[in-house]
């Protein structure tokens, strides 16, 4: 299609007829328009050849270009491409996965429930929480406690328990139920109220504090990610998710993994609670199951809901749908996914990688305007800031520092600063394809090293 529609001819005709996400026709005039990937590298249609820091959109786990998973979507659809997976129909591909995913999983997990992604993923959690509550007696408990920064998908409910002012904005009011408390950012704690000892044990109280506040009889769940992703790859205190079990535990709250980024071996581990020896009552997944291959994702869910699932009354039977769950051409690409993830053991070299491109950006700490390095596994972040020693966040200086890495040859996403009640700044997101090469990863740091003196200039 490339070779018959010049560059202008596609830049003008994706601005007059396509709507992206977080669009705005301004941001759109300068897009790179892709023609193809292989391992870590992707080329746009003139030819111009980029490192892709981010896996896309943190869901291209194997690399671009993977044949074998190209061949399991297609020998599936020459075989049976889809069909409903509606109850009193199934289909082998997603029997197959659903039964490995728990092999993988945590190990109280006993059932999965797919979908097509990640947004649909937590809207399937919250609607099964509630489920679970009605079936065990308790129908008030119908609330979700999330954190500040934390993003979970911008359907409605979703973007309700998303904890970033830009994404409710323009589409507001949200969705009733919804409460966010400050997230457990080391760098920012004394900022978002801290009182000075262990931000772990404090950012857990305050999510205490929230159910004591709301009342435990309307609390149904803690949506969580183990490390924030698109908010600013924000690691938490080894102390937090230990605290923050016992405390759902205490009140009768279920805790939902958000792992929609850091399943399927990012930080090192196949599932990134392991990190901290905690299980989820729930997990939502999607990105890497697949390497963006396809479309897929879901929930896992424990023994507990599980059962209340398997043993409601036919009146109250678990009516959540969705076309495409268990889709069975996106089941087989997922299953090879697997294959690849556990063949080239990919988490165990996510956390040796991760590590060194860690190391790495430490020393980008000597710029005046870095004001912290994190990361854990090949998920890492650097924030920036107006001033090192008030931690004033620096607000705009990313996109330039992101524009001078992409002419470098650097492809990669920040997540936008804010001030007022949470600060945080402009932070660069680097989660590179779990196959890239030691020499890439300090390709990466150069990259940016030499972008952020070009943009402060």
């Amino acid at each position: 299609m490339t070779a018959l529609i010049g560059a202008d001819e596609l830049a003008r005709a994706d601005l007059e007829h396509l709507i992206h996400p977080l669009y705005h026709p301004e941001a759109q005039r300068d897009a790179l328009i892709w023609d193809h990937g292989e391992g870590v590298w992707l080329w746009d249609i003139n030819g111009n050849r980029y490192l892709d820091g981010l896996s896309c959109l943190w869901n291209v786990n194997v690399g671009h270009g993977r044949r074998e998973l190209a061949e399991a979507a297609a020998d599936q659809m020459a075989r049976l491409a889809f069909v409903t997976n509606y109850a009193g129909a199934t289909n082998v591909p997603a029997i197959t996965l659903a039964t490995r995913l728990l092999g993988l999983g945590y190990p109280n997990m006993r059932a999965v429930y797919f979908t097509t992604g990640g947004a649909e993923s937590n809207e399937a959690a919250f609607k099964t929480a509630r489920f679970y509550w009605k079936i065990a007696g308790q129908p008030n408990k119908v609330k979700v406690i999330s954190r500040v920064h934390g993003y979970h998908g911008v359907t409605m409910a979703a973007a309700s328990a998303t904890g970033i002012p830009a994404y409710h904005k323009m589409f507001a009011p949200l969705v009733p139920n919804f409460v966010q408390v400050a997230p457990p950012h080391p760098y920012r704690w004394a900022d978002y109220g801290g009182a000075g000892g262990d931000p772990g044990v404090e950012a857990a109280d305050a999510v205490e504090a929230a159910i004591q506040r709301e009342g435990p009889n309307s609390v149904a769940a803690v949506l969580a990610e183990p490390v924030m992703g698109a908010g600013g790859v924000i690691v938490p205190p080894d102390t937090y998710f230990p605290r923050l079990r016992q405390i759902c535990d205490r009140y009768g709250v279920l805790l939902i993994a958000d792992e929609i980024i850091t399943g399927f071996g990012r930080t090192g581990r196949w599932f990134a609670l392991d990190h901290w020896g905690v299980q989820p009552d729930m997990v939502s997944f999607a990105k890497g199951i697949t390497s963006g291959y396809l479309p897929l994702g879901g929930i896992l869910i424990s023994g507990p809901i599980h059962e209340a699932i398997q043993s409601a009354p036919a009146d109250l039977k678990y009516t959540h749908a969705a076309t495409y769950s268990g889709h069975p051409t996106c089941c087989a690409v997922a299953l090879r996914n697997l294959d690849i993830l556990e063949q080239e053991r990919l988490p165990e070299a996510a956390a040796e990688k991760g590590q060194r491109l860690l190391d790495g950006l430490q020393t980008l700490r000597e710029h005046p305007n870095v004001g912290d390095v994190r990361g854990l596994g090949l998920m890492c972040g650097v924030e920036l800031v107006e001033d090192r020693a008030t931690r004033a966040p620096a607000v705009g200086l990313g996109v330039r520092v992101l524009a001078e890495a992409r002419a470098r040859g650097l492809f990669t996403r920040i997540r936008g600063g804010m001030r007022g009640d949470y600060p945080i700044g402009d932070t660069i997101c680097l989660a590179p394809p779990l196959i890239t090469p030691d020499d890439q990863l300090d390709r990466i740091v150069a990259i940016l090293r030499d972008a952020l003196r070009a943009a402060t200039a």
